[in-house]
């Protein structure tokens, strides 16, 4: 798809009213309900497949089906930052009320750097087919890890802040408390960071972690830099509210490793057809439509069979419960 340069200065200039009337309506801390965080999810939704429907009106059926299949991607795989978002929040005990501001600026942090990471990304994949090998193998081997990791009975896991990080609260220094929505303050004569922009950091940079996965899957799915990165920054966009909706829910989604490993994994294969192909052996390639018929599938069984092991794990707690009341008064009778 060719984009001119004036096509990226005004989607660039969209997204950036979108998110400053975002900004702008949620500007007062305050705890967002589960109703604002569904209107929300579904405007960004909308906007995301409105974008997709313009794309298919003034760029064809190629490049709307390529956005929608990263969309889709992107979006799934975000769900799983959530999870390390709930760390993040309850290490740093963020007030219920200034997490929605919190986690608009870590996203902002998150958008800026993943931009910065597609942009590479498309330089190198234009210098080195190549790198379609690496990238490829690089997926399927994360998949094989999210699988471990699912089939792993691990404690309950701690976010620990990376070490740019630790550096920065060394050379600055850290409040030791919050101040509002502050991010410095004088404290004793000098100027320090509130835990406030310590959080916001602590979600921005994490993600980079995300992207070293989701990057290469997107870019397996299209090659063109402009899809990518709005893929990208729709999915994220509307992570905020997702957050607040779902949150509650994440633990019920007890298969969604196994689902986003099988996603990668496909794509990986799919990066590899499409290297051997590039380098002249004659092998099939998977299409737009297949990938994004496998993505959507994938995640309905997914989300579907959590959500029933969820609930006859909560059937079988509860049975269990019952039983113990019982032979608790069973034991008081005979005893008396």
């Amino acid at each position: 798809m060719d984009v001119s340069m004036t096509l990226w200065v005004l989607t660039i200039v969209g997204l950036a009213a979108l998110i400053s009337v975002d900004f702008f309506i949620g500007r007062k801390p305050h705890d967002v309900s589960v109703k604002e965080a569904g209107i929300w999810t579904i405007v960004w939704i909308a906007l995301a497949v409105l974008f997709g429907l313009g794309l298919l009106v003034f760029g064809g059926g190629q490049p709307a089906g390529e956005f929608f299949a990263g969309f889709i991607t992107e979006k799934s795989l975000s769900v799983d930052n959530l999870f390390v978002f709930v760390l993040i929040m309850a290490k740093f005990a963020v007030p219920s009320q200034y997490q929605q501001r919190v986690l608009l600026v870590g996203v902002l942090i998150a958008l800026v750097l993943r931009a910065v990471f597609i942009a590479a990304g498309a330089a190198i994949i234009a210098s080195f087919s190549w790198v379609f090998y690496i990238f490829g193998a690089f997926l399927i081997w994360t998949a094989w890890k999210l699988i471990q990791e699912a089939r792993a009975d691990e404690e309950e896991e701690e976010f620990e802040e990376n070490k740019l990080l630790k550096a920065a609260e060394r050379r600055f220094g850290v409040a030791d408390r919050y101040h509002g929505t502050k991010l410095w303050i004088e404290q004793n004569g000098k100027r320090v960071m509130t835990p406030m922009l310590v959080v916001m950091l602590a979600i921005g940079t994490t993600d980079v972690l995300f992207a070293l996965d989701s990057i290469p899957a997107i870019f397996g799915l299209t090659q063109d830099p402009y899809i990518v990165f709005t893929a990208n920054a729709f999915a994220l966009m509307g992570l905020r509210q997702l957050y607040f909706l779902i949150g509650g829910l994440l633990k019920k989604l007890v298969h969604l490793s196994y689902g986003l490993s099988i996603i990668l994994g496909f794509i990986g294969v799919k990066l590899v057809l499409h290297a051997l192909h590039e380098s002249g052996v004659h092998v099939p390639e998977i299409s737009i439509p297949v990938s994004l018929g496998v993505i959507c599938g994938v995640l309905v069984v997914t989300t579907i069979t959590s959500l029933r092991a969820s609930r006859k794990l909560a059937e079988a707690e509860a049975a269990e419960e019952r039983e113990g009341r019982g032979d608790g008064t069973v034991k008081d009778e005979v005893d008396a």
